[in-house]
């Protein structure tokens, strides 16, 4: 008979991602923020570099705010960070609970 052919299928990339308990986080502060109407929708991303969890205002927009996971900066500038809507960084550390307190201050509240 003839011999059998193992092909290399693709091989998937390492890739980052948030932990259970780190969500659980995160979904905290979004539940509040939608809530208080200041979010809509979110977005999860799971790249080979960093994980990101995208907030938008209203569905068809582009994201209000980013927080993202790179492990590769925890040694540096801590491995968390908020993005703002213009690419301006909001906050940056080494826990997630201490960059997540952006979103605990008044200043994303809509004045009417």
């Amino acid at each position: 008979m003839g011999t059998i052919a193992q092909f290399a299928g693709p091989v998937a990339q390492p890739r980052v991602a948030f932990q259970r308990a780190e969500l659980s986080v995160i979904l905290n502060v979004y539940g509040r923020m939608v809530m208080s109407g200041q979010a809509k929708d979110y977005a999860i991303g799971m790249h080979r570099d960093q994980a990101v969890f995208a907030i938008f205002r209203r569905h068809a927009d582009n994201p209000t705010w980013h927080i993202l996971k790179t492990p590769a900066l925890a040694h540096l500038q801590g491995a968390y960070a908020v993005i703002g809507a213009q690419g301006q960084m909001l906050k940056r550390g080494k826990t997630l609970d201490q960059v997540l307190k952006v979103f605990e201050t008044r200043r994303f509240e809509v004045v009417k």
